[in-house]
């Protein structure tokens, strides 16, 4: 659904003002809801933007390479505590684990040794890997948030090992192929916008290299398209299960450090940033190269996404990322998702299920359950069913939502096979406030 005239308004003149604002020579914003690129902005004419013109993604490879993992993590062949010694012996990083580097949490200084790697060609795993020591950690595991580059060129490497395939191979088969992301390639595919930096006095542009990145690619390679990235974004919001199991995501997006502790306003979860704007949380990440920014944030509940792409290593008085993330805002509050109608059931449920609804009591507080449309469980105090319970055999049932997540509800019954008692994690809620639980 195209956005209201008014929201796309706001949406234009704001990514116009950021291209006149930040001298930057190409800029394109794209809105993505429900899965469907729903609008796109752009300005600057080095080159006109458009939805088929590629530029460098930066970081945000990293959030591909962080879901590679989690795949074989759910395929049983690692686990996210695994130490990177167990994938990847000899680098002298002890007991650093895979979690760690993910969420930047492994203290692990921030760029490999040798020239900026993200402006020179890069070298192949057992280069990088030989350089790699105890000397590297610069923090204690842990102790605070320190953004890697270098843990993320071991991620690749720890793909590698594990599969025998390169990671460029392992992304187009499990992750942009299924996906349709046919113009998200390794290298600048045309047509692509040459990545500039803008000069600070006289505002000329110098045409920055565009290379290989060599092992270091996990971290920062990919060149990708507006549509393409809209892809990604919406795959972030509500994962293709053939990919990424969606509990799987979740976790992805569940803090594994927080950055800033005054506020709680950033942090990194397993492979993606963390952003609380007001009242909601926006996942995603930024990401830059010599010439390049782009910017990815994802508000999942609602299925709504923001995404940006610029040819200029840095905007003037400008943050990508906080634009994307301001204008995302500006759609959310500008047009929340629309309330779905209730509907009646079709059928009754069946008498054992019908069973186990209405009022019981619990320490004083009275309980609803009642059954939905799918035959599940849901209670909680009277207006507020905050609980998800389905089935998992006669009588037992599994939590889904809220405080019991993943506990059990069993259902006591009587000598006549009346259901007295649902006990939820020993709370025993009974059907009249007068019964001991």
């Amino acid at each position: 659904m195209p956005l209201l005239p008014e929201t796309a308004r706001q949406i234009d003149d704001q990514v116009a003002q950021a291209q006149r604002d930040g001298h930057a020579p190409s800029l394109v914003v794209g809105v993505v809801r429900d899965g469907t690129l729903t609008h796109l902005a752009t300005a600057g004419e080095h080159p006109r933007p458009d939805v088929d013109l590629q530029y460098r993604l930066g970081s945000i490879s990293k959030t591909m390479t962080a879901t590679l993992i989690m795949q074989l993590r759910d395929a049983g062949r690692l686990t996210v505590d695994d130490p990177l010694e167990k994938h990847l012996p000899g680098t002298g990083l002890g007991t650093l684990t895979v979690r760690q580097l993910l969420g930047h949490a492994s203290g692990l200084q921030r760029e490999p040794d040798g020239d900026w790697w993200e402006r020179t060609e890069g070298v192949d795993l057992p280069t990088l890997l030989a350089g790699v020591t105890a000397h590297k950690i610069a923090y204690p595991p842990h102790a605070t948030y320190h953004y890697s580059n270098l843990a993320y060129g071991l991620l690749g490497g720890v793909l590698e090992a594990l599969t025998g395939t390169p990671w460029v191979d392992l992304l187009g088969q499990r992750i942009l192929t299924p996906l349709g992301m046919a113009r998200t390639t390794y290298d600048a595919t045309e047509p692509y916008a040459r990545g500039y930096v803008v000069h600070p006095w006289h505002d000329t542009l110098r045409e920055e290299p565009r290379t290989d990145t060599g092992a270091m690619a996990p971290a920062g390679q990919l060149w990708s398209t507006i549509e393409d990235l809209g892809r990604w974004a919406a795959f972030l919001a509500d994962p293709d299960p053939s990919v990424l199991a969606a509990d799987t995501l979740t976790e992805m997006c569940s803090p594994v450090v927080i950055s800033d502790h005054e506020a709680w306003t950033h942090g990194h979860g397993l492979g993606l940033e963390l952003f609380r704007e007001g009242n909601r949380v926006y996942v995603g990440h930024g990401g830059s190269m010599p010439g390049y920014g782009a910017s990815l944030a994802v508000h999942r509940p609602s299925r709504t996404a923001v995404v940006g792409l610029v040819n200029a290593y840095t905007l003037r008085n400008v943050h990508l990322g906080a634009l994307g993330r301001r204008l995302l805002t500006v759609v959310l509050d500008a047009e929340p998702a629309p309330v779905a109608p209730w509907l009646p059931a079709t059928t009754p449920p069946p008498a054992e299920l019908a069973e186990l609804t209405g009022r019981w009591w619990w320490m004083g507080t009275t309980i609803e359950v009642y059954a939905d449309a799918n035959g599940d469980l849901r209670a909680g105090p009277v207006g507020a069913p905050n609980l998800h319970f389905v089935a998992e055999g006669p009588d037992r049932w599994r939590g889904r939502a809220g405080g019991q997540d993943g506990e059990i509800l069993t259902v006591h019954r009587d000598e006549q096979g009346r259901a007295v008692a649902l006990d939820v994690a020993t709370f025993v809620y009974t059907r009249t406030p007068d019964q001991e639980p």
